[in-house]
């Protein structure tokens, strides 16, 4: 099954939106589209999880990359919504429930800049 990555720009965040599985052949499109917000000075970045199905170690070294570019210099940071059960629990699993802040809605996550 295919990903589908929305991208909407707010005036000071971005939301990334993750529709489907997240594994190695899908988390190259997780990664290019967190890299052009990044490439545009954009370094406020949301993404929204709640309709993520699955995601591998691959996903997880997508938003780790991004979480260490938009964290350099003090300039941003890259915040989780909506996770699903299962999948915080991969993130528990890797222990980077303390390295990302998580957020129960997007409302809130996008509110916390």
């Amino acid at each position: 099954m295919a990903v589908k990555i929305t991208t909407k720009q707010y005036k000071r965040v971005d939301l990334v939106e993750v529709d489907g599985r997240i594994d190695s052949s899908t988390a190259p499109a997780l990664d290019k589209a967190l890299q052009k917000i990044i490439q545009d000075g954009r370094f406020h970045i949301v993404v929204d999880l709640s309709q993520t199905d699955f995601m591998s170690s691959a996903g997880l070294r997508a938003l780790l990359s991004a979480l260490k570019q938009v964290r350099r210099f003090n300039r941003g940071d890259l915040r989780l919504a909506s996770m699903p059960s299962k999948i915080r629990k991969a993130f528990e699993l890797a222990g980077l429930l303390e390295v990302f802040k998580a957020y129960d809605n997007t409302v809130d996550a996008v509110g916390s800049f």
